[in-house]
C-alpha cells in the first residue's frame, strides 16, 4: 500500500496491551501505528476476499472445470453486469 492522502477516519477501541503490542511491532517496522494497522488490515481484507475465491479440484473436477472455461460464453446480462464491477481490493 502506497501513501496517499487520508480521506476518512476509523476510530478504534483496544485494550491497552494490544495496543502496546502493535506499537512495538510498528516502531520495529520503522511505521507509524496508523500506517502499520492499515496495511495490516488491506492486506488482511484482500486475503479474506481471496480466500472466497479460491478453491480446490480433483483431477476430474479440474478437467470439467476447465473444459467450462473454455466453452464458448452466452449472451447474458447478469455476466455482464458482473463483468463491469471492479473488484473489492480495487475499489
Amino acid at each position: 500500500m502506497t501513501a496517499t492522502t487520508r480521506e476518512t477516519n476509523i476510530n478504534l477501541r483496544a485494550p491497552t496491551a494490544q495496543r502496546e503490542l502493535i506499537d512495538r511491532a510498528a516502531q520495529a517496522q520503522g511505521k507509524t501505528r496508523t500506517d502499520f494497522m492499515l496495511e495490516a488490515a488491506y492486506e488482511k481484507a484482500q486475503q479474506v476476499l481471496l480466500d472466497r475465491t479460491v478453491f480446490a479440484l480433483d483431477a476430474k473436477r479440474f478437467q470439467r472445470f476447465v473444459a467450462l472455461l473454455d466453452a464458448p460464453v452466452k449472451a447474458n446480462k447478469a455476466l455482464s453486469r458482473l463483468l463491469a464491477r471492479r473488484a473489492p481490493w480495487d475499489r
